[in-house]
């Protein structure tokens, strides 16, 4: 079972929850799921997989094992989640065409200004996840002014090595310091919700055995 969210987190949810009730795909059997969404979008390139605004923090007892992300980004470096170790990071996926990605960008800007400071900085990295050319994320990039590099991910492999967890564009997980998944959110996150679900996990200080 997922242990119950902090009070903190809870009441940022509420407020985040009333803005995703309308034009958000939810995850049954209709054409606006994630499922429907991915058989339209199939074939063209354009499209993207909505979230339905949920968001979920997994107790440090039932996470899967460390993610395996690593690529070439944006800015031509190799970036590894492995070099991270006893960090927690925030890994935002996203892409140039999504609405909701553009939408989201000033509260992770907003998010990694508040939570690089301080004893216990936190790490960020971004995914352009099946984005048509390098030079098309860049400049999103920096139209968005993300002060954090992005992996390039233009074939999908980023799916595989987060377990399958960011299944929608975008989506936001928040890794413990032993690189597995504390936190999901699948849509559009709001940066009081990302800023105290991070500081949930950073509490945990600790890096599981």
């Amino acid at each position: 079972m997922l242990k119950p969210i902090s009070r903190r987190a809870a009441l940022s949810l509420l407020l985040a929850s009333t803005a995703a009730t309308s034009g958000c795909a939810t995850f049954g059997p209709d054409e606006n799921s994630v499922e429907g969404q991915a058989k339209k979008a199939a074939g063209n390139r354009q499209g993207y997989i909505s979230g339905d605004g949920s968001v979920r923090q997994i107790p440090s007892s039932e996470r899967d094992k460390p993610v395996t992300l690593t690529g070439k980004t944006l800015k031509g470096k190799t970036w590894s989640v492995g070099d991270h170790g006893g960090s927690v990071v925030i890994v935002n996926l996203w892409v140039s065409w999504c609405g909701p990605c553009h939408e989201e960008a000033p509260d992770l800007v907003r998010a990694h200004k508040a939570l690089l400071t301080g004893e216990d900085p936190v790490e960020f990295i971004g995914i352009d996840y099946r984005e048509s050319s390098i030079s098309t994320g860049r400049s999103q990039a920096s139209a968005w002014g993300l002060p954090y590099d992005s992996i390039f991910d233009d074939g999908g492999i980023t799916a595989i090595q987060m377990n399958g967890v960011l299944a929608t564009q975008p989506s936001t997980a928040i890794l413990d310091r032993s690189g597995r998944v504390a936190a999901v959110a699948l849509g559009k996150i709001d940066y009081a919700t990302l800023r105290d679900l991070t500081k949930d996990v950073l509490a945990e200080k600790t890096p599981a055995a």
